[in-house]
């Protein structure tokens, strides 16, 4: 059991972490899209499963909740999907006035395949104008695989809203319950138009690109918030610019000399330093003539003394052995800033070279997967909660950098696609976007088996 008890941990908090940072990046797309007028019928926490824990919103119509696949989390736009066609509006015509249609009847009445007529109720449902009726007499039931046969109106008020709608209010004289005949007063072409006018699909292209950056935008705000509070709060551990040593290596040449740690080195080779930055020069003038040199020092007890660095015969050596003291202050609000803009442009340039033919074998090397994650948070956790913290910071920043990366289905693959529609002026095929998406998908596959190939060999280096 204590061999499993690691094992466990790392499970634990590779959950906890990835599923609080999706959440928060899932949350992002949420309030862009309610506050660009897009109807959301689902916000939850964990990837879809039939059963799960969820309350609906009276006010918003969306259904928040949790699944037991803790995994992810996932964010229902309507009008994200679905499919084109001309024959929408009469769909939509037919639902609303008879309450209730099954698929087979639509298609005989529009002269469609059932195929087809299922694609517009679907559609129609993803627009959440319509919705699904599962019919328990049949066997159906929410959440099955497969839509039921039959889709029926959702409750409108006297204005037409839908309990997605912002200012719905069903207390009104002229409302109706969901499954009554509704009928279309006017043309249906105009009603269709104003259904869609409330999805993704039909708002502008600012309001679609600022939905869809939303969720690694707050990743990365995230992420910034976090560092910069915790620098300037808790504080970190940084070197001392001074030229007393913070430790000595075992074994190293400062070691063989006598150099302990604590002691105040005052001259290198007859130059005298004051700071660590003093000190490193001068080592670095020394280090080029590949001669023995000599160390004056002065203890904790403060006994001054010349000692001598013997080097190899051959005059290279690397390092002499000695560590910088470091000492632990809080940074200004400012200072603590710049840190974390440093850090998220580190982390940008790393997300850039991943997509870089010439680098990406060379990046991939420092990639790690989820069991590599889940490993580093569990020891994260282990070490304190700030610690956990500025680790959430850093998966949070590479969470909104990767998707940010213009690759479909990522969010920046979507920016690019709706980028290239606003240029070129019309909507690319379903078919062409599903077909760019495998690409996609055949690319971070590639960078999933690096990465967990990578924690692989080095656990087993441990």
């Amino acid at each position: 059991m204590s061999a499993l008890a690691p094992v466990l941990a790392a499970l634990f908090w590779g959950i906890v972490v990835l599923s609080v940072l999706v959440f928060v990046h899932e949350g992002g797309h949420y309030l862009s899209a309610r506050a660009c007028g897009m109807r959301v019928t689902e916000f939850f926490l964990g990837m879809p499963f039939r059963h799960n824990v969820s309350w609906k919103s009276k006010g918003r119509g969306t259904r928040f909740g949790v699944t037991p696949i803790l995994l992810g989390g996932y964010t229902r736009i309507c009008g994200m999907e679905g499919t084109r066609s001309d024959k929408l509006a009469a769909c939509l015509a037919l639902v609303q006035r008879r309450g209730r249609v099954g698929a087979s009847d639509v298609a005989a009445t529009l002269d469609v395949s059932v195929d087809d007529a299922l694609d517009l109720l679907a559609t129609l449902s993803d627009w959440a104008s319509i919705r699904p009726y599962y019919n328990p007499d049949k066997g159906e039931y929410e959440g099955q695989a497969t839509y039921p046969e039959a889709f029926e109106t959702l409750a409108r008020d006297d204005r037409l809203l839908t309990e997605y709608d912002r200012g719905h209010d069903f207390s009104r004289p002229g409302s109706t319950a969901a499954g009554e005949p509704r009928p279309i007063e006017g043309d249906a072409e105009a009603f269709l138009a104003h259904e869609r006018s409330q999805t993704y699909l039909g708002k502008g292209f600012l309001r679609r690109v600022i939905t869809l950056l939303a969720g690694p935008l707050v990743n990365i705000v995230v992420a910034f918030l976090i560092v910069t509070v915790s620098l300037s709060t808790v504080g970190v551990d940084t070197i001392l610019d001074t030229n007393t040593l913070g430790g000595v290596e075992a074994g190293s040449l400062a070691d063989a000399a006598g150099l302990k740690a604590g002691d105040t080195i005052r001259r290198i080779d007859g130059t005298d330093v004051d700071s660590w930055s003093s000190l490193t020069e001068a080592l670095g003038a020394v280090r080029s003539q590949g001669r023995d040199f000599e160390v004056v020092a002065v203890g904790q007890d403060g006994v001054e003394r010349t000692l001598t660095i013997d080097v190899p015969a051959d005059g290279v050596w690397d390092k002499l052995g000695i560590d910088a003291s470091v000492g632990h202050r809080q940074l200004g609000l400012v200072e603590s800033a710049g840190y974390a803009v440093r850090y998220g442009q580190m982390v940008a340039d790393f997300a850039v070279r991943l997509i870089m033919p010439q680098h990406t074998m060379e990046t991939l090397q420092g990639a790690s997967s989820v069991i590599g994650i889940s490993a580093m948070a569990s020891e994260a956790a282990s070490e304190g909660i700030n610690t956990l913290l500025l680790f959430v910071a850093a998966v949070s920043m590479s969470l909104g950098f990767m998707n940010l990366l213009p690759i479909p289905p990522l969010d920046g693959g979507k920016v690019l696609i709706e980028v290239v529609q606003a240029v070129i002026r019309r909507p690319l095929s379903v078919r062409a976007q599903r077909y760019v998406s495998y690409v996609g998908l055949a690319f971070f596959v590639v960078i999933f088996v690096y990465a967990l190939r990578n924690d692989i060999l080095g656990m087993l280096a441990r």
